[in-house]
């Protein structure tokens, strides 16, 4: 990790792109003590600093800047398990099987997750909902400087255990997450928790003023089922008594996952979601009234043997939609910019044909991760260059002909072409061949540090 350059510090590209701004030709960025202080032309940028006689240090790259990529659904622990994850299975019960397997093996769940910390800031990722389920490598986001939240995963708990211990061991193994820069619960899925500890664990969370995240719709089992009682008992379910999700399904309710999850409080703006594969037109309905965004994980879901995600329809309802790489135990990368292609060829293959597609992935991508864990205002907001927002920056290597070409190209064919990462205005990773001496000074001759 490099040392932060004292002063100001200038990025400029053939192209910057804002996302909460239009794209901008020969843009930069200024940034100062971690914050972004400029955004705009190269030339006013450097103008309006020279104007008040400010020293300064540029950066350029021929290429794109973009808001540090935001990773809104992984499991960094299991980076070590990248093996499972470059498989192709039949679905849960197949990918179970091996995941399960490697699971039980020796492990330094810390170390592999520090290493897919590495992964994340090589492809131009800089924040990221980490899934945590060994207390080992609770901490990492923390100790490796990574923006985001840690989200314990809470699991396999039955009403009568969760009764009697449940409550008080959550809070203590929260407790024991670091809360910088970000700490929330993950209650894993409505098929591995009891009634009681799902509509329990939206409580202590937000008691505290933490965040949410759980997997959703990811399986067939949690679809809808269309009744053969004219909907009465899939309308009535919740007065059944039922203990949980999957005796709710034996005793032949048709509710799906997501209606269950809602009844049960656990939906709402401090809440995002993993995968939404298996939903309704319901279902993104209800998730739209709450506030709830989906993090979409095609690549994850291919590799397991699930149907893919309704992207088209996300985007043509209007949900909001962020981007996750899930673990290598399930996918064959870290790098974001893989499931954004993936998801613009599903868009297509959808029928999705509207021309703002390239810059709603890249929103989702960006901006869209940072709103799934609440991080797209205020002080510490991410996934966007904007002045006051926090200095996390990405260079792609992607030629610029025009504007739209090069958001296409990125949006298609971005990954593996990140050039340099920088967190806080600290470079954090660079590619082979990037030279400080040779990208950085001041164009013009003058001005510069």
């Amino acid at each position: 990790m490099t040392g932060m350059v004292t002063g100001i510090r200038v990025f400029s590209a053939s192209l910057v792109l804002p996302v909460t701004a239009p794209p901008i030709v020969d843009g930069a960025v200024a940034v100062h003590d971690g914050r972004i202080l400029h955004v705009g032309d190269r030339d006013w940028v450097l103008a309006a600093l020279r104007e008040r006689g400010e020293e300064f240090y540029e950066t350029h790259a021929d290429g794109i800047l973009t808001p540090g990529l935001v990773n809104a659904h992984t499991h960094l622990q299991y980076s070590g398990m990248a093996e499972v994850g470059q498989g192709r299975y039949h679905g849960f019960e197949d990918w179970a099987q091996s995941f399960d397997a490697r699971y039980e093996q020796r492990h330094d769940w810390r170390a592999d997750a520090v290493d897919g910390a590495a992964q994340l800031l090589a492809s131009g990722a800089t924040a990221v909902a980490d899934v945590v389920t060994d207390l080992e490598a609770s901490s990492v986001l923390h100790d490796t400087g990574l923006h985001g939240i840690a989200y314990w995963e809470v699991m396999s708990w039955q009403d009568a255990a969760w009764r009697e211990r449940g409550r008080e061991q959550v809070h203590a193994e929260l407790d024991r997450i670091p809360t910088t820069p970000g700490a929330g619960l993950a209650p894993h899925a409505p098929y591995s928790l009891d009634t009681l500890p799902l509509h329990e664990i939206p409580d202590i969370v937000r008691e505290r003023g933490l965040r949410l995240h759980i997997h959703l719709g990811e399986s067939q089992f949690e679809g809808e089922r269309v009744p053969t009682d004219g909907g009465e008992r899939h309308e009535n379910w919740r007065f059944a008594g039922v203990q949980s999700f999957r005796a709710l399904r034996e005793l032949g309710f048709g509710t799906s996952a997501t209606e269950f999850v809602d009844q049960l409080g656990v939906l709402g703006p401090d809440c995002h979601i993993a995968h939404g594969v298996y939903v309704t037109e319901q279902d993104r309905r209800l998730l739209r009234l709450r506030g709830t965004s989906v993090a979409l994980c095609p690549r994850s879901n291919e590799v397991i043997g699930l149907e893919p995600p309704p992207v088209a329809d996300y985007l043509r309802e209007g949900n909001d939609i962020a981007v996750g790489t899930d673990s290598l135990s399930s996918s064959p990368s870290l790098d974001l910019m893989a499931d954004v292609a993936h998801l613009h060829r599903l868009a297509r293959a959808q029928g999705y044909r509207g021309g703002d597609l390239h810059a709603r992935l890249l929103a989702a991508a960006t901006l869209g991760g940072a709103r799934a864990m609440g991080l797209d205002v205020g002080p510490r907001r991410l996934g966007q260059l904007g002045v006051g927002a926090v200095a996390d920056l990405a260079f792609f290597d992607i030629a610029v002909t025009s504007a739209a070409d090069a958001v296409a190209e990125l949006i298609e064919a971005g990954a593996g072409r990140c050039a340099a990462t920088y967190v806080d205005g600290r470079e954090r990773w660079s590619q082979a061949g990037w030279d400080d001496e040779e990208h950085d000074a001041d164009r013009d001759g003058d001005g510069g540090m």
